[in-house]
């Protein structure tokens, strides 16, 4: 097997990159889930049983990250040596202000549910655009500096889709 500091990529036999597969990665994860299931080292003892819950745990944890886009883009610019550092860093283009402000202001001035889900579906259309752009500068460009600007507007876009959600959602009952 291979060793628990290997990296989540390595982990799930992977190709170091954003661009994924979630299909292949929820493969791996069920064929690495049964070759560590503690069940499997039930005959020899409980040594070996709380290796195979360290390996379910690691394989777990990996899952989570490689699964999730936005996770994924911190994780590939951490591995790259630049760390997102979302708390610290909290620095966007003015345009993406200015979007931001723009989508606030429709998110609060809105009560209609077709105005929300026409605001719910710019902002996954923008989803989507920021996800082609992390595949480009961590894929193409090998560029993760430019791509924890990106990361980080992905994680206001996620929020921001929470609340939309959340909003259409009561609206909606």
């Amino acid at each position: 097997m291979i060793s628990l500091q290997a990296n989540d990529f390595e982990l799930f036999e992977l190709p170091v990159q954003f661009a994924q597969d979630r299909a292949l990665i929820d493969e791996r994860w069920k064929a690495l889930q049964r070759q560590a299931h503690p069940d499997r080292f039930a005959a020899q003892g409980a040594a070996a049983q709380r290796v195979a819950m360290q390996w379910s745990v690691r394989i777990n944890e990996a899952y989570q990250r490689l699964k999730d886009p936005l996770k994924r883009a911190a994780y590939l610019c951490e591995l790259r040596g630049v760390p997102v550092q979302a708390e610290s860093n909290t620095a966007m283009p003015p345009a993406f202000l200015m979007q931001q402000m723009a989508w606030r202001e429709g998110l609060e001035d809105t009560e209609a549910v077709a105005a929300l889900q026409a605001l719910a579906d710019e902002v996954a259309a923008e989803r989507l655009r920021v996800q082609q752009s992390l595949a480009e500068w961590l894929d193409v460009r090998q560029d993760p500096q430019a791509a924890v600007g990106q990361v980080r507007a992905l994680m206001f876009i996620e929020r921001f889709t929470a609340e939309v959600n959340a909003k259409l959602d009561k609206l909606s009952v």
